[in-house]
């Protein structure tokens, strides 16, 4: 037998102790929980008042935990998934811009180490690097016989 039910604010404050949520994510998750309209939009205001909910937090957080791991194009899809504002979508990936091209190599250096030998080769390691968000330009650097060590 299971445990008495939840209130919709004690399941929003169960997924945020698991990581930080938009306001969108949580509405999706918690709709279908909702007894009466309107419960849902007041218990995200009180808890969006209350700081529970911060925006700001959840790009860093994305930005923190993927960001050694995916370009910026893909940290871009993520952020916008969650329903954020577009400007700070926006300021999120421009502090990745910089520290592409060392974070596309380190992750091209994990997974292959040694530069295409033909262009089959260099076609799957570029398909790689694009499924991790990572731009042309960015890969035809990391590819580059020619490109310094870093």
């Amino acid at each position: 037998m299971r445990g008495p039910q939840l209130s919709l604010k004690g399941r929003a404050l169960r997924l945020l102790s698991g990581r930080e949520h938009s306001r969108a994510e949580l509405e999706r998750k918690l709709a279908p929980h909702e007894e009466e309209p309107g419960q849902l939009s007041r218990v995200l205001d009180e808890l969006q008042a209350k700081g529970f909910i911060d925006h700001q937090r959840v790009a860093d957080s994305v930005v923190h935990r993927r960001g050694a791991k995916l370009g910026a194009m893909r940290i871009r899809q993520e952020l916008q998934a969650k329903g954020l504002d577009a400007e700070l979508v926006a300021q999120a990936v421009a502090g990745l811009k910089s520290t592409e091209v060392t974070r596309a190599l380190e992750v091209w250096r994990r997974r292959f180490d040694a530069p295409p030998a033909d262009a089959a080769e260099r076609g799957k390691q570029a398909r790689f690097l694009v499924a991790r968000g990572f731009d042309g330009e960015v890969i035809r650097r990391v590819l580059s016989p020619a490109r310094e060590e870093a």
